[in-house]
């Protein structure tokens, strides 16, 4: 038997009473209206490329923890580098995993001219291509102990780890480094390396400060790609920052720019897109963040399991950052992302 009929209690009319006549689902029926309307845009000019190096000819060496991601030597690195040109990709950021047998307390590697970094930077500025290199400033790649700094006992030194860092940046620039990253979190880094690289006549070379850094666990992967998981010795919480803090990522940033840093980063990414949104409204510089190891091994991992859609979920997590206020993403989906929108996805 049939339920009695009953007059709808919502019609159109008492909607649209209701409503004021502001449907806001007019703008999202079609493709073409929703990019129409589209507040926030992704592009390839917002992607750097972190590339891993490792010594030898022909070589990729797969990270096992995240997926996709190889240690290429410097002859395959050009060839990477060529493709992201291809692409359109604005920049590289180089990351070295050192052989062990030339790491030291000091970190002595960083120094020499024809360490992994600086060989890559000579090979792809020869290869002439229209790509920025952003080389890395810290030690920890090169120490046996995996601390960004010098040490005393279980004392991170920071004056003499900043003399240091000046003579690897010094080192990277002359090799032909456009930008400069130091991600150490030693204070008084950035104005020491920008008064270093003015003084050698390298006026032009950007600073790129990673001066909102969180002592964080979402690097475990990258320290696998790097070489320094094994051999960090404690922790780095007295130099990078509490992930409690937001009022101190401010006093970071802002001293940073007062030292002449050029750009800013955060990092991680989005754990602490709050962190890049406040960066952005304050100081109106040019603000990146980096989608980490981990981040990027969560979305691999989860979409290799079936458990999302990959493609759609790297696209929204660096949408994330831009939305935030990012004005670019260091992300290991680089390549693939900028295929995407080569293609108009």
């Amino acid at each position: 038997m049939r339920p009695p009929s009953r007059s709808p209690l919502v019609t159109p009319q008492t909607m649209d009473d209701l409503l004021g006549g502001r449907r806001m689902r007019r703008n999202r029926r079609a493709d073409w209206s929703r990019r129409l309307v589209r507040e926030t845009t992704l592009e390839v000019d917002d992607l750097i490329w972190p590339m891993f190096l490792v010594d030898g000819t022909g070589v990729r060496q797969a990270v096992p923890s995240m997926p996709g991601v190889e240690r290429l030597s410097v002859d395959e690195a050009v060839r990477e580098a060529e493709y992201a040109a291809s692409l359109s990709i604005p920049a590289l950021a180089l990351f070295p995993y050192t052989d062990p047998t030339l790491r030291d307390a000091t970190g002595s590697e960083a120094l020499n001219p024809q360490n992994l970094v600086c060989r890559a930077c000579r090979a792809i500025k020869a290869a002439g291509l229209n790509i920025g290199l952003i080389t890395d400033v810290a030690l920890d790649p090169y120490t046996s102990h995996g601390h960004d700094g010098l040490m005393k006992g279980e004392t991170i030194l920071n004056d003499e780890t900043v003399d240091q860092l000046c003579r690897q940046a010094l080192n990277q620039v002359e090799a032909g480094a456009d930008v400069i990253a130091p991600s150490d979190m030693m204070d008084g880094r950035v104005g020491a390396i920008r008064q270093s690289l003015d003084g050698e006549g390298h006026r032009d070379v950007q600073i790129m400060s990673y001066a909102a850094k969180y002592a964080s666990a979402f690097y475990g992967p990258f320290r696998d790609a790097v070489g320094t998981s094994k051999t960090l010795v404690g922790d780095k919480r007295t130099y990078q920052m509490d992930p409690a803090n937001t009022d101190e990522a401010l006093r970071e940033v802002e001293l940073d720019i007062e030292e002449g840093a050029d750009m800013i980063m955060v990092k991680p990414g989005m754990p602490y897109l709050d962190i890049v949104w406040r960066v952005k409204d304050a100081f109106r510089v040019p603000t990146y963040a980096y989608q980490v190891s981990g981040e990027y091994a969560m979305i691999s991992a989860a979409a290799a399991n079936g458990w999302l859609d990959g493609e759609r979920a790297m696209l929204e997590s660096l949408m994330a950052f831009k939305r935030a206020g990012a004005d670019g993403v260091l992300t290991y989906f680089a390549p693939k992302v900028a295929e995407l929108l080569k293609r108009g996805c």
